[in-house]
């Protein structure tokens, strides 16, 4: 009876759809997350700024963590702190990349459930806020708040750095397609409201058997501007801002990953930036 039990089990998984098997916080660090990439630019940034390389990071809304653990890697000096309110992806990280760490490794990093806003740790030389996470603040009072909150995490040569998007398309309901390692990441611009700016997006999966994952993430944004993020990131007593604009491939007219300091950008219809800000 117990061979025949198993026998039955084995059939029913068989049959679940590509989408049912798959596990949504492993496609979006494929499809949305570039953690090498985001390292060495951050470290860029702060070793031309300081004269010196970073060494402590803090990563606020930092969900699977993946960029916190490839800090860690990358020297044998680095430490990093994780902060999210959610304990499913920071339970999904710790079991998928911290078997990848050595002992030394692993103490070198926290992961933390709690609020950005209320978290304390040791000053650190770097505070990263990416994926447009901060976005949820959706007043200039809470925004500023978040960002005074951000500056308060770093030591006296620090940086704090997030990413914008924007563009005339990012203010349309739409569909983006892209084709990633064996499935199709869909960004689902679902909704825009002008009058207050928000934003209603959503990330679906979909796969050659023709399952989808629908609304595997949710988000409910105000959609900032550049001029209005820089603005808010000197009441909270930032010292100075920076823009690093994404150049364009010459061939596809898509972005081409290579972000330079820019204080002029030419009109482009969908664009990602990011801006450093140093206390």
């Amino acid at each position: 009876m117990a061979k025949k039990q198993k026998n039955k089990k084995r059939k029913s998984t068989a049959w679940k759809t590509q989408a049912q098997q798959a596990d949504k916080h492993e496609l979006y660090e494929k499809s949305v997350q570039q953690p090498e990439a985001d390292v060495a630019l951050v470290s860029r940034i702060y070793k031309k700024r300081f004269a010196r390389p970073a060494r402590s990071m803090r990563e606020d809304f930092c969900g699977t963590a993946v960029f916190a653990y490839e800090w860690i890697r990358n020297h044998a000096d680095n430490r990093a702190w994780g902060i999210d309110l959610d304990p499913e992806p920071l339970e999904w990280g710790r079991a998928r990349h911290g078997p990848k760490l050595g002992e030394d490794q692993s103490r070198r990093l926290a992961l933390i459930q709690g609020d950005v806003l209320e978290v304390r740790h040791d000053l650190v030389d770097v505070t990263v806020a990416f994926n447009f996470s901060y976005f949820l603040f959706n007043t200039r009072e809470t925004l500023r708040n978040y960002f005074e909150v951000a500056r308060k995490t770093l030591g006296d040569e620090g940086l704090f750095i997030i990413d914008v998007y924007g563009g005339g398309e990012a203010q349309k309901p739409q569909e983006e397609r892209r084709e990633v390692d064996g499935f199709t990441y869909v960004w689902d611009q679902h909704e825009f409201e002008p009058i207050h700016h928000k934003v209603t997006n959503f990330i679906h999966f979909e796969f050659s058997d023709g399952s989808r994952m629908r609304r595997a993430f949710r988000y409910d944004w105000r959609l900032w501007t550049i001029p209005e993020l820089r603005e808010l990131l000197g009441e909270a007593g930032f010292n100075e801002t920076e823009v690093y604009w994404e150049g364009t491939d010459g061939d596809t007219g898509e972005g081409n990953g290579i972000f330079r300091l820019c204080e002029r950008a030419p009109e482009d219809p969908a664009w990602i930036c990011y801006i450093a800000a140093y206390r």
